[in-house]
């Protein structure tokens, strides 16, 4: 039997690369890997264990920490040193330290053999920054989400707004900080991989953007049909 694709989805903080990944996996019954949440959960142990900044702490400490995915009902939880933090990451605070811890080497040499890990079988949707790039370079169909600052910024207060009393301009300036962390990190920048697929899902609804992928990896050859 043939392999299941990998099929990666990078793009910018906020451009909607969970949402869609976790509906397109569900589409076509594969696994979805959300592998910012990995590094989300290593940040939120070392703000945790706090951590004082140091790349010399930051070296032992992550190699401590224990980051993993496991599958709790047919769904993939991220757990560190044991612990369920799947629901705790999802802050301002932790995303913005996990952009920054993203760059540092030993944390991706940690995190990478994680994430490499669930590609044994194939059927992955693989979102994050730099999925197509540098984690799974040989991913048979990739994409590149993006959408512009304002909209990135208006769909992240939408989501902050059930939680208190948010600035829009502030998300913006967050959103644009962490996107010149990405780009301009050392090591695994935030690129378009020459290769992917390119949607602007600035006008665009969620179901047209999953449609428009379930076709590009129709016309791929790797899937019989492009199931709608």
């Amino acid at each position: 039997m043939k392999k299941r694709p990998v099929i990666t989805i990078d793009g910018p903080a906020s451009a909607g690369k969970s949402t869609i990944s976790r509906i397109l996996a569900e589409r076509l019954s594969f696994i979805y890997l959300d592998t910012g949440a990995l590094y989300r959960a290593m940040a939120y142990r070392l703000n945790s264990e706090g951590w004082d900044g140091a790349e010399e702490s930051l070296i032992k400490l992550c190699r401590r920490i224990k980051v993993e995915m496991r599958k709790v009902t047919d769904q993939l939880r991220v757990f560190a040193d044991g612990e369920d933090v799947t629901q705790r990451i999802r802050t301002e605070e932790i995303g913005l330290l996990a952009s920054r811890v993203s760059a540092a080497p030993a944390v991706r040499e940690v995190l990478l053999s994680v994430q490499r890990a669930l590609t044994v079988e194939g059927g992955l949707v693989a979102e994050g920054r730099d999925m197509g790039s540098v984690v799974f370079p040989d991913a048979e169909v990739k994409f590149f989400l993006d959408a512009s600052a304002r909209e990135r910024a208006s769909r992240r207060y939408l989501e902050l707004t059930e939680r208190g009393a948010v600035c829009l301009q502030e998300i913006e300036d967050d959103l644009l900080r962490r996107d010149s962390q990405d780009r301009n990190r050392p090591i695994a920048p935030l690129i378009i991989p020459p290769d992917a697929v390119i949607i602007d899902s600035t006008d665009k609804t969620i179901s047209q953007v999953v449609d428009i992928m379930l076709c590009a990896i129709e016309n791929s050859g790797h899937l019989p049909a492009c199931k709608k």
